[in-house]
């Protein structure tokens, strides 16, 4: 009983969902606590995603009285949200923004999301840990960056967040060897294909790790295994911010304020601290008073609003006095390769990342190059699939064969970690949005250690298919998941926050999303940026309860 109960308390928002058949509780938005705008909360954390949602959640929890805005609207998944590849274009971000450098990236689906539950609504659940040696790259490897805190300060809270989701996959044998709460879902065909190849070539690969619930949890359905979770997960099998720590959030006197977007973070110059923000909703101006300030808008939009506000004493942007924000903003090489076999495979069938290895992942000393990359399968929905043929360059009837033949093919996706470079940044461009505010440009440029390791890893996916059985492959460059962009570091110089993620010569402004992230590794960011948001809730709170900080927060 008391196991029990412990599950239904920490995952308190599997039951807060409806068990009537729909998949809002539309009565707990229309409840919540609602604050004025000359309301001195204790904290207004802008974004509600990975890191914003767990952030807001936690100190909820713990009687702070917590404003969170979104620049998105707030989705009802059966209303917003819909079986098809176009129609889920709604969850991206495409306000405009520019890029540039020697390898300008796409940006889009792969890299943000718009509205409550930020990218984590489309992203696919996969939800590997980041590996121990990815916190000290510089010391082992000569390479990247490393962390101001270690492996062993986020294990807790993986833990407790691999928990919360829940995760399901097999024992992990790489990295910190662990397990997961849930057993794995069953395999598909793509799942198989993988496996039989990795087998005969004496590569190990896992089932998982996905934040899918193996079978119902609380009110939350057990997955159909439909194919869609790239485009937002409809019956509310897959966790995602939405569905796991916003619900409680709200429970526990948190507001959510969507259609908000934040232009600005106010400052005392005199007082060396922030004050809250300005946001624009309805077409007009808001401010929010706040005694602290998080930002969690990710690493193109948080390092953009840093540089938005300026002062007197900020004159290039708030936290910039070293001209670090924006900078070492990585994305990882993430290239696929698709196989084509004689039998139906089927790849939509399970959720996208069914099988992963991680046999790649750490430094080959023999190499020519320094880190790794992870191999996951990737099943991409007809007009993805589509992209990948025209890739190519096929066109007209052979894109009509190959569409027609789409059931044969099964498809690896690799993660490379990607190096971090100063140059790789974010600055303001000329160029303005629709409310007038200077768009982000984003450059990016490769290094050769990128370029070798993505060769050796697109080599690794052709000779797994072709172990499999597969008579013909192709394989298309692309890139996934940004991070950095305000890096955690020992030293203001070195980087845009300290341990606690607050931002250098600013005692009440923090950063907590992907963009404090100083390496990626070669593992999919979304549990390693919820992790760190879960364990800056705890920082935050000891702070205000030894009474440390400037200023103490009052509980409402």
């Amino acid at each position: 009983m008391r196991r029990r109960d412990n599950v239904r308390d920490r995952n308190a928002s599997a039951w807060l969902l409806p068990n009537d058949g729909s998949r809002t509780d539309h009565r707990l938005r229309a409840d919540m606590r609602r604050f004025d705008g000359d309301d001195e909360v204790d904290l207004v954390v802008v974004g509600a995603g990975a890191g914003g949602g767990v952030l807001t959640q936690r100190l909820a929890r713990a009687g702070w009285r917590v404003v969170c805005l979104d620049a998105g609207p707030f989705w009802d998944p059966d209303q917003d949200w819909v079986s098809d590849e176009r129609g889920a274009h709604v969850l991206y971000w495409t306000e405009p923004r520019q890029i540039g450098g020697g390898d300008p990236v796409p940006l889009g689906s792969n890299n943000s999301g718009r509205g409550v539950g930020g990218s984590m609504v489309h992203y696919a659940g996969y939800t590997p840990r980041f590996h121990p040696s990815d916190f000290t790259t510089r010391t082992a490897d000569d390479v990247g960056a490393d962390w101001p805190i270690g492996y062993q300060d986020l294990r807790p809270y993986y833990e407790a967040i691999e928990r919360e989701l829940p995760v399901a996959g097999e024992s992990w044998p790489w990295g910190d060897p662990h397990g997961y709460p849930h057993r794995p879902h069953p395999v598909g065909g793509n799942g198989e294909v993988f496996l039989r190849g990795a087998g005969r070539l004496g590569v190990d690969a896992r089932v998982g790790p996905v934040a899918i619930a193996n079978g119902r949890f609380g009110n939350r359905p057990h997955c159909v295994y439909r194919g869609f979770c790239l485009q937002g997960c409809k019956v509310n099998a897959k966790a995602s911010p939405l569905i796991t720590h916003v619900p409680d959030a709200l429970a526990h006197g948190a507001e959510i304020r969507p259609d908000s977007h934040v232009s600005r973070i106010l400052v005392d110059d005199r007082a060396g601290r922030v004050t809250g923000v300005t946001y624009l909703r309805d077409g007009r101006e808001h401010t929010q008073r706040a005694r602290a300030v998080a930002v969690a808008g990710y690493s193109i939009e948080t390092p953009r609003l840093l540089l938005l506000s300026t002062s007197p004493r900020w004159p290039e942007g708030i936290g910039n006095d070293h001209d670090q924000v924006g900078r070492y903003l990585m994305v990882q090489g993430a290239p696929q390769t698709a196989g084509r076999f004689d039998d139906e495979v089927r790849m939509y069938k399970t959720p996208p990342p069914e099988v992963s290895s991680e046999h790649y992942y750490e430094t080959d000393p023999a190499k020519p190059y320094r880190r790794g990359w992870s191999i996951q399968n990737v099943s991409p929905l007809p007009i993805t699939w589509a992209e990948h043929v025209i890739a190519q360059g096929h066109w007209g009837a052979p894109l009509r064969e190959y569409m027609r033949d789409y059931v044969h093919w099964a498809t690896l996706g690799a993660l490379c970690e990607y190096l971090p470079r100063p140059g790789n940044r974010v600055t303001l461009a000329d160029e303005t949005d629709r409310h007038g505010l200077p768009v982000a440009h984003f450059s990016y440029t490769r290094c050769d250690n990128d370029r070798r390791l993505q060769d050796a890893a697109t080599a690794s996916m052709e000779a797994i298919l072709k172990a499999a059985g597969a008579t013909e492959v192709m394989t298309i460059d692309r890139y996934a998941h940004l991070v950095g962009g305000a890096r955690m570091a020992a030293r203001a110089a070195d980087g845009v926050v300290d341990a606690d993620h607050r931002v250098f010569g600013l005692p009440n402004l923090y950063v907590v999303d992907g963009s404090v992230l100083p390496t990626q590794g070669a593992a999919n960011p979304a549990l390693t940026i919820m992790a760190l948001a879960a364990r800056a809730a705890d920082r935050l709170d000891a702070l205000r309860r030894r009474g440390l900080a400037e200023r103490a927060l009052s509980r409402a």
